[in-house]
């Protein structure tokens, strides 16, 4: 089944004070999406309570061609100054704790379910690392290592926080390959992103918010100067090139 996400009326707090405000929109798979807006935009906020780490005060997340569970249904990948990289465990470790949610206490790591680490680890080229500790990894291998622990979940959406954040070019070409690989077997990818540059390169549609919906749709025909300036309330294109340095980054733990 084609997944799709149907976010109806949404508002949501953090710390008590509302970040996302009456949010409607609906996305749906296969595709990749690129989760836009200025810091404070409520990015992270809305990556929590879709993965369902956050209540809403109002309105409903509707998740249609997923399976039952949202433990299973959604894979998070958090932004990776949330994660304690020096935790002892490598990479094909870290993989196999995607099973997890569906093995739940009684079923046992099988052969299927090393199949799908092994799949993992080729598909976010860390076959070669698998039994490296995750600390000693770089910054572009641990985000595919965390990644590859997300394929293994086999879920249906894919939720990432400021994923290419601090990954040179060849890291970040070796993630959108990877990201690419779950496109086209049917998953609907999101990912917070703050290099409007490379919007265009990299993702199918876009999502733009500033605590409430600005624009939503194609990359092609949403991602323009006019939904950018609407978005971040200055003008910050010439052609596709960022040139509002005060919002060129996504605030730490919570946006």
């Amino acid at each position: 089944m084609t997944p799709r996400i149907r976010i109806e009326d949404l508002t949501i707090s953090y710390n008590r004070i509302p970040a996302v405000h009456h949010l409607n929109v609906t996305l749906q798979g296969p595709s990749s999406v690129a989760l836009l807006g200025p810091n404070g935009a409520g990015k992270t906020t809305l990556l929590k309570a879709l993965a369902g780490l956050l209540p809403s005060e109002t309105g409903r997340i509707e998740f249609q061609g997923c399976g039952t569970a949202r433990t299973q249904a959604v894979a998070y990948v958090p932004q990776r100054e949330s994660v304690d990289w020096d935790f002892p465990i490598t990479v094909r470790a870290l993989a196999a704790m995607g099973r997890y949610p569906a093995l739940g206490l009684w079923k046992k790591f099988g052969p299927a379910d090393q199949a799908l680490v092994d799949e993992a680890l080729r598909v976010t080229e860390l076959e070669a690392f698998a039994d490296r500790q995750i600390k000693a990894l770089s910054g572009g291998q641990q985000q595919r290592a965390f990644l590859a622990r997300a394929w293994t979940q086999q879920a249906s959406v894919y939720l990432l926080d400021e994923p290419f954040t601090g990954l040179d070019a060849n890291a970040s070409a070796s993630f959108v390959a990877a990201l690419r690989r779950l496109r086209d077997t049917g998953k609907l990818v999101i990912a917070s992103h703050h290099d409007l540059k490379s919007v265009p390169s990299i993702f199918d549609q876009v999502l733009l918010i500033n605590g409430e919906l600005v624009a939503a749709g194609d990359t092609a025909t949403t991602f323009t100067p006019e939904t950018i300036e609407k978005t971040f309330s200055t003008k910050i294109f010439s052609g596709h090139e960022h040139r509002a340095h005060q919002h060129h980054h996504e605030e730490g733990a919570q946006s």
